[in-house]
């Protein structure tokens, strides 16, 4: 699963975790810190199949984190139409799309210096 000794490294595995219990699919995780001026530490990404799904995603993230590790979000977005969510953690930022809209903005592209890791995530 994750391999690193990063602060960060209980909540990358934890979110990644709370994706794959309700059947998140293709989580990507892009590493960030070797590039300048970025906002984060780590973005991951991921995809629901519906509103409904992306939904379960993001109360799955949100409840195992507080719960666990007692971390809130800095800030969440798109909670009104559930077809991209992002949530901040300020260095790890969370992504959640519907498929076409994941296709469109296309963010692994987007940070193409980043190291992307895919299924099983690595840092």
């Amino acid at each position: 699963m994750l391999e690193t000794k990063l602060p960060q490294k209980k909540l990358v595995e934890k979110i990644v975790s709370s994706i794959d219990e309700v059947k998140g699919i293709d989580v990507d995780l892009l590493d960030l810190r070797k590039i300048n001026n970025t906002v984060c530490r780590f973005f991951i990404i991921c995809t629901g199949t519906s509103n409904t799904h992306v939904s379960a995603i993001t109360s799955s993230i949100k409840k195992n984190v507080s719960k666990e590790l007692k971390e809130k979000p800095y800030s969440m977005e798109g909670l009104e139409n559930h077809e991209w969510v992002l949530i901040d953690y300020v260095d790890v930022v969370v992504h959640i799309f519907q498929q076409n809209i994941r296709e469109f903005y296309d963010i692994e592209n987007l940070w193409g210096d980043a190291k992307i890791s895919r299924n099983k995530i690595k840092v």
